[in-house]
């Protein structure tokens, strides 16, 4: 698969240094070439470097590792090129005290797609520190770390799906676009959780046979 990367910073580095090592060909776009430049070199692979634009224009599929703030504005310069890919989108619009900046208003997916129609935008990869996608494989307990996926073309899907499953993680359909909000305020809650609070949030939910209440004779 071609893969291409807009940013140059911490989320690239570690998801497109998988891609690479899973086979996949991948160009990193940045507005500073020479750190394009740098980034494609320590991820290795054959990894390539140029502008934005040639990223977009190089990927089936184009991770935007972007700022929240920068994103709408970078994909709606890249709207053509961008056209008929998979973008994924993994920002969370987190700001000081753990607030939700997009609260009362579209998504960060959302923003993404309305600056782009015309590409397919998948929300994942949002709900964990870039030091965790570093590891090879993010697993936990003997379990592979499960990622939502959110979007609403098929294609697109099964493309991050494969990707998901590269970096050693198992993906997790999360339905449509439209719920890709409630993963941008899960990792709110999360990250405040965990940073202020210094709370296992594996702690929060029951194991799965118990999702719907205890079973029959365990109470």
């Amino acid at each position: 698969m071609k893969i291409g990367v807009l940013g140059t910073g911490n989320m690239a580095d570690a998801l497109a240094t998988h891609w690479a090592r899973a086979g996949h060909e991948v160009l990193v776009g940045g507005r500073d070439e020479r750190k394009a430049r740098r980034l494609a070199t320590r991820i290795g692979g054959g990894a390539g470097h140029g502008t934005l634009r040639a990223a977009a224009g190089f990927g089936e599929v184009v991770l935007a590792a972007l700022p929240y703030a920068a994103g709408a504005e970078v994909v709606g310069e890249l709207r053509a090129p961008l056209t008929g890919k998979a973008l994924l989108d993994c920002a969370n619009p987190v700001g000081p005290g753990f607030r939700l900046l997009t609260e009362g208003g579209p998504s960060a997916a959302r923003r993404l797609a309305s600056a782009a129609p015309g590409a397919h935008v998948v929300k994942a990869f949002n709900l964990c520190h870039e030091d965790v996608w570093r590891m090879t494989p993010p697993v936990f307990d003997g379990r592979p770390l499960a990622v939502p996926v959110c979007g609403d073309d098929e294609t697109a899907l099964a493309r991050v799906h494969e990707l998901v499953r590269d970096t050693g993680c198992e993906p997790v359909p999360g339905g449509g676009l439209d719920r890709a909000g409630l993963l941008e305020a899960t990792a709110a809650l999360f990250i405040g959780l965990w940073v202020a609070e210094q709370a296992d949030v594996q702690a929060i939910a029951p194991p799965l046979a118990y999702a719907s209440g205890p079973r029959a004779g365990s109470a």
